[in-house]
Parts: C-alpha cells; structure tokens; sequence
C-alpha cells in the first residue's frame, strides 16, 4: 500500500489530501466512492533535505516536537504502530506534515522499519530521529525512545529560541537606530541648514560637517543602499561554499562576546543531543556522527566527525573530544567522568542543563551590554546634530543682540 496526494472537486470545491491505496487507479476510485471528481493524484516521494543554515528543516521544529509528543502518547497507550500512525497523520493539520506521516504509514504497512521509512523523509526525520529510532527498535524500546526524541525536540527548540532572542534583539535595536540617523542626516537636516547657507556669516566646523555628510547621503545614498544590500547578497553566495562557511564559523567563534554565546549554544546541543542517543543505545561512533550532523556551525561539525575517527581507532569519547577547544572544560570532566563511573547519559544531560543556563546568563550579558552602548552611541549622534543645529542659531542670537 502507498500513499498518493490528491486533488479533486467536491460540489465544486477544490479539495486536497492524502489518500493510501495500491495504485493510483484504486487511489481515483476511492475518491470516487466518497462522491469527488479526481483531477490529480500522485504518489507522495520521499522528501530531499533542505539545506541552507538550517539543515533538516528547522522551519518544521514545533510540529515535529508536538508530532513526536502525540507518537509517544500513542505508543505507551499499546496501540499498533500502523494505527498510531494514521492517527497522527489524519490530526495533523498541515499537509507538509500529513504527507510524509501518510508515507511514512504505507511504507511501515509493507513491511518495512519505521526508521527506515523515516529516513526517506529527512526534510521532517533528520538522521538524528531515525537514527535513534532504528536503534529503539532493535533494543524493543520504541516508545521510550520517541518519549526522548520529543523531548530533545523541545529542549532544542527552546534552545534555539534563547539564542535568536540573545542575538535578534541587539540587531534589531541596531536596524531601528541606523534608520533614525539616516532619516534625520538624509531628510530632516537638509531642509534646516538651507537656512543657515542662506544667510552670510560663517558657520561652526560641527555645522559644516553636519552639512557635508548629509549632503552626501542625500546624493549618494540609495547607492549605498544598493551597495550593502549587493554586499549581503554576496557574502550569503559566499558562504554557500563549504570551503568559506568553514573559514566563518570558525572565525565566529572567536568573536568576543557573540562567540562566546555561539559556543554555549554549540556545546549544549551537542551534549544534549549525545546525550539521548547514548539513552537510546546508538553506538559511540555512530552518536558522534549524527550529533555533527544536527549542529549547523561547520568547524564545529569538522571536530566533531575527527572525533568519531578517534573514536574508531578505539580512543574513549572524552578523549577523542579532548582536542576541542570550543567545547567547555566542565564538560569534558563530566564526560570523563560519566564513562568511568558508567552513567554517560545522565552526566550529558546535566552537561547540557548548565551550558543552557550559561547560554541564558551569556544572552542577559549580551543584552545588558550592547543595549546601554547602542542607547549611547546614539544618543552622542543625535547630540551631534543638535548641536551642529543649535551652534549657528545662538551665534545669529548674539549677533542680534
């Protein structure tokens, strides 16, 4: 049985969904019985993964976190897994959701693993998801296992969420007063020194240079509009490069402060994400390998994949990790010392838990730092032209006194 995407017309109505038959003849006729007028229908493929700076489809977290959520619920329940997941699939209210789940259902009906069929569909099942799957169905642990994927789906999601609000805040609040200044130097005093040129006394240097700059941006300064807007675009090409994204991520997390807050961030998702795979009995290598894969920053994902060798080569994972210098020396000691004692999940667990506090108190630092000298930076522009504004007029005061 397979699953094919619909289209057909329902008292006029144009309608969509999935519907799970032999072939696409079966698929038209069932549509039939239930009164519509087919007019496509196609077998759903498996999905290619997206790329960009959020591989495996980011844009999809949330409904991944409350899809594994509902499959765990279903699955302590005792349900069958063919009828949990058409459960799911038939709730879920979004088609880039239900198709793959319809999928992903037809290929467990045939009779192969539900980590197989989810690798089919990376964009929703990243290796990370079926990777731990397969090795909870080997262990008879697939409940539990979806239990811990969905909440490691929620803790990166929350994760991810402290970083944009670290890090989009500050740009924002940069964005907003970059436009203030622009207006103010390219519109507003323009049409208040015209009546300082026309008049003949001679003008501060803060006048005057008040007056070349916004002359200059008023000729000039859609071009350079043009030209950063041209300069963004091209460095987003650039980094499209393997080669060139290494160079910047590399370089990122050496920056002073933001770097700090990029590595709290990659250290927690690391020790996180190793953490349930360790739980799930993924092997060591192998854990390696799919926590690189989940982390975006390429240095980061390069160390990591040269640990999984060492790994190989039969060194202990705290010591293939040694080199490393981005993740913390904390978390190091407590992988030492979660496999001396035997207990390397709980000991990731508590290594993520206090990288993920680091990486809110690192945000509030961010924050309470660039926002008073951003509030500063501006407030001395604004003085700037006010009193490049002012200065002529008390000089005209005086002279008319």
């Amino acid at each position: 049985m397979a699953a094919f995407d619909y289209e057909a017309l329902e008292r006029g109505r144009s309608v969509r969904g999935v519907v799970q038959a032999d072939s696409a003849r079966q698929a038209r006729q069932q549509l039939r019985d239930r009164g519509w007028v087919p007019l496509q229908v196609q077998p759903i493929a498996g999905q290619a993964p997206r790329s960009g700076l959020f591989k495996g489809g980011s844009g999809l977290g949330r409904e991944r976190a409350l899809l594994l959520r509902q499959l765990a619920g279903l699955l302590r329940a005792g349900l069958p897994l063919e009828e949990v997941l058409s459960i799911v699939s038939e709730q879920s209210e979004r088609s880039r959701l239900r198709r793959p789940l319809a999928a992903v259902r037809a290929r467990v009906v045939e009779g192969i693993s539900l980590a197989d069929a989810m690798a089919e569909h990376p964009a929703l099942f990243p290796p990370l998801y079926y990777r731990s799957v397969a090795a909870g169905e080997q262990a008879g642990q697939l409940d539990s296992v979806v239990q811990r994927l969905a909440e490691h789906a929620e803790n990166s999601q929350a994760l991810s969420r402290n970083l944009a609000v670290a890090l989009v805040y500050p740009l924002l609040l940069g964005l907003i007063s970059l436009a203030v200044i622009w207006g103010l130097l390219a519109f507003v005093v323009p049409r208040v020194v015209t009546v300082f040129e026309q008049a003949s006394q001679a003008l501060p240097w803060m006048t005057q240079s008040l007056i070349l700059i916004s002359g200059w941006l008023a000729d000039h300064g859609l071009w350079l509009l043009f030209g950063l807007i041209g300069a963004g675009l091209l460095g987003l090409a650039m980094l499209r490069q393997p080669a060139l994204r290494a160079r910047a991520d590399a370089a990122l997390l050496r920056v002073p402060l933001i770097g700090q807050l990029v590595r709290t961030h990659v250290a927690a998702l690391f020790a996180r994400t190793l953490a349930m795979l360790v739980a799930s009995a993924v092997p060591a290598v192998e854990a390696l390998q799919t926590a690189a894969l989940v982390i975006n920053n390429r240095k980061a994902q390069q160390d990591l994949q040269q640990a999984a060798v060492r790994v190989r080569e039969g060194a202990s994972i705290s010591r293939a990790l040694q080199p490393i210098d981005w993740l913390p020396p904390l978390t190091r000691r407590l992988i030492h010392g979660g496999e001396q004692a035997g207990d390397l999940g709980p000991m990731l667990d508590h290594a993520a838990e206090l990288q993920e506090a680091d990486l809110a108190a690192t945000g509030q630092v961010l924050m309470a730092v660039i926002q008073p000298a951003l509030i500063l930076l501006v407030g001395l522009i604004v003085l700037y032209i006010v009193l490049a504004i002012l200065l002529p007029i008390l000089n005209m005061s005086q002279l008319l006194a």
